[in-house]
């Protein structure tokens, strides 16, 4: 009988759920990172090795910079028709299932496992397995294949060590323990290849991808007495730079990055919506201030969609980091 009330899963429920099932769908979710992938493909290709069938569910279509991620082909939006109706869905790096996209078939909560590290998880399977204290969800996944005692392969370990490097800005960020580097130490000695990851995630950008930095860095503004810097990207900005959204997921830090900058906002005006990523120094609690507007995150690196205008979405980040002591 299935709890219906919300709760977390121990790593022995976990993997005894994952021993019992024969079938799985991994879910990403929009807007793919190396996180959410890295996650469900590493742990997909561990059960694959046991036996078990494996899908993978991903409503918008892999980035290009993550396609050299092993058993990243076989990611789709549709699901074999004859995939088994008591397949156990695996939601990677997500606080709820609307994350997943509208594309998303209804599922029945039973059949739900959710694997994250954001403190905003809403525990929404059956199964939760959320660990706050984790750099990424990729490193929960490292706990579940340890504790079943699987094989880390070369490609088990290079989208492993993706999901790390995704989440700590290439060891760049606080989350970078000392713990984080013996383990990234330990899957490099296991095949993965940093300076390719480097290298697919951090380097190898498209011109367009440098002319829309370029574009927005020249739109940012200081506030606040400089401790509040933000910019935007709207639809003209794209068009004119040949851009598309992939290639602005390095805006943000090069805003957080100036100096005396206590919080970072990138405004993103496209696709119908108004994203806002939100970046900090640790001196404001950005999680917070997203979750003032619905969002989520951690409390350097936090994000959210705005329902209205670019006008009202810019004075409502405003007042929520003003708010969380900004």
């Amino acid at each position: 009988m299935i709890d219906s009330q919300p709760r977390a899963s121990s790593t022995q429920e976990v993997v005894a759920e994952l021993r019992k099932r024969s079938a799985f769908v991994f879910v990403s979710h929009v807007k793919p990172d190396g996180d959410t992938l890295g996650a469900g493909l590493a742990l997909g290709i561990a059960l694959r090795h046991m036996g078990k069938r494996v899908a993978y569910f991903q409503q918008d279509p892999v980035p290009r910079n993550l396609r050299f991620l092993p058993d990243a082909d076989r990611v789709a939006r549709e699901i074999p028709a004859d995939f088994p109706s008591d397949a156990l869905w695996v939601f990677c790096d997500m606080s709820d299932t609307g994350r997943a996209g509208e594309y998303l078939p209804k599922l029945d909560r039973a059949n739900v496992l959710d694997i994250d590290h954001h403190l905003g998880n809403t525990h929404f399977g059956a199964f939760n397995y959320v660990l706050s204290d984790e750099c990424s969800t990729g490193t929960c996944v490292l706990r579940l294949l340890r504790a079943m005692d699987a094989p880390i392969t070369k490609e088990i370990a290079t989208n492993l060590l993706t999901t790390i490097m995704t989440d700590t800005g290439g060891f760049m960020h606080s989350n970078t323990t000392a713990d984080v580097l013996r383990i990234s130490a330990e899957l490099t000695d296991l095949g993965a290849d940093k300076e390719e990851i480097t290298e697919k995630i951090f380097a190898n950008k498209r011109i367009a991808a440098i002319r829309i930095v370029g574009r927005a860095l020249a739109e940012s503004r200081l506030e606040m007495d400089g401790k509040f810097c933000w910019s935007l990207v709207d639809e003209k900005m794209l068009m004119e730079t040949g851009a598309d959204g992939e290639d602005t997921e390095e805006i943000i830090q090069h805003l957080r990055s100036v100096e005396g900058v206590d919080v970072a906002a990138l405004f993103k005006n496209y696709d119908g919506d108004i994203r806002v990523s939100l970046r900090g120094n640790g001196r404001v609690n950005v999680q917070l201030a997203a979750g003032r507007l619905g969002g989520g995150g951690h409390h350097r690196a936090s994000g959210l969609t705005y329902r209205g205008t670019l006008a009202d979405a810019i004075v409502a980040v405003r007042e929520a980091i003003l708010a969380e002591g900004l």
